[in-house]
């Protein structure tokens, strides 16, 4: 969703900058600009990237520290795991939050990450027990050297919770994976990720399915492979999403985000509306996702350009 180039960083004015605006130190700093940001540090991927990240854990805003934890997890550097681990740990973080730290844990893959992703299994919160489900099916799918490991070429540059099925290009089968509910989550996952490599219009309709099954942590995934995808045929069942006030903010949080990605005029209404809603997670994502409806109608080169910040 956020594009960046990649970024070395001679002067140590950079860092002090993006420490200033991640921290919203001033207290005036944009939620969206902090957002650019972020993506910058995740982009840099050193250890300070990491610790100027992990000071901004304190934030009162969820949606903001969610974003913190999956960055962490797509640097895929082990210096974070960590505060990664303390996140997790800590019952008094939004279950979204401490969501996206067991998948990064998962993201950067090290083995030494088991012990807590399993202490976990057990947790009250469903979307916890299945994200560290997932998170320990993948670190030992990479590290088992007997299974055969995907192959696909995939243009998403991203760290997904599950490798792609490589071996299955129908759709039909796929679909069938991806709604068996017997199957282990892991195996509908990797269904997920093969339909969105995929990416045809039969594959979205596929896809537009899964917002309505039972799992929370499902439908997110579901709405966040579409603001990847930024396929126009999903934007209908996104806006359904986005507009029903029952469904849970952190799935109708990845539909905002989503549509600011696939940025169709018939986006723009719907984020402008819901901007006002009473679920705050929801109202920053449609803040979020203005901004990046401007950046992907505009000429701008890159969502991470630092020469856009601004410190107030």
């Amino acid at each position: 969703i956020f594009p960046v180039t990649s970024i070395q960083v001679d002067d140590p004015s950079v860092y002090d900058n993006l420490d200033v605006i991640v921290t919203n130190a001033s207290g005036k700093v944009p939620l969206h600009t902090r957002f650019r940001a972020i993506f910058t540090l995740k982009n840099i991927g050193d250890e300070r990237s990491v610790d100027i990240l992990a000071k901004a854990f304190n934030d009162e805003s969820d949606l903001l520290k969610h974003e913190l934890a999956y960055v962490l997890g797509q640097m895929k550097n082990s210096y974070a795991n960590p505060i990664l681990r303390q996140v997790l740990s800590d019952k008094s973080q939004d279950p979204m939050i401490r969501h996206e730290a067991a998948e990064g844990l998962g993201a950067i893959g090290d083995l030494e990450s088991l012990d807590i992703l399993e202490k976990y299994l057990d947790d009250e919160h469903q979307v916890v027990r299945q994200t560290c489900e997932l998170a320990i099916a993948k670190i030992k799918y990479e590290h088992d050297s007997q299974k055969s490991k995907d192959s696909s070429n995939s243009k998403f540059t991203s760290i997904d919770p599950a490798p792609p099925i490589s071996e299955i290009q129908s759709v039909p089968k796929l679909k069938k994976i991806l709604f068996d509910e017997t199957l282990p989550i892991f195996d509908r996952y990797r269904a997920m990720f093969a339909l969105r490599n995929i990416g045809t219009t039969e594959a979205v309709m596929a896809l537009s399915e899964g917002l309505n099954d039972s799992s929370d942590l499902f439908r997110h995934e579901i709405a966040y492979v579409f603001g990847q995808l930024q396929s126009p045929d999903s934007v209908p069942s996104l806006i359904k999403t986005l507009e029903n006030t029952d469904e849970r903010p952190m799935v109708r949080h990845e539909a905002a985000e989503a549509l600011g990605s696939i940025a169709t005029l018939d986006c723009l209404p719907v984020l402008k509306k819901y901007r006002h809603d009473s679920s705050r997670v929801v109202k920053e994502s449609c803040e979020v996702a203005l901004d990046m409806y401007d950046y992907e109608t505009s000429a701008e080169f890159h969502y991470a350009d630092m020469s856009s910040f601004d410190t107030e």
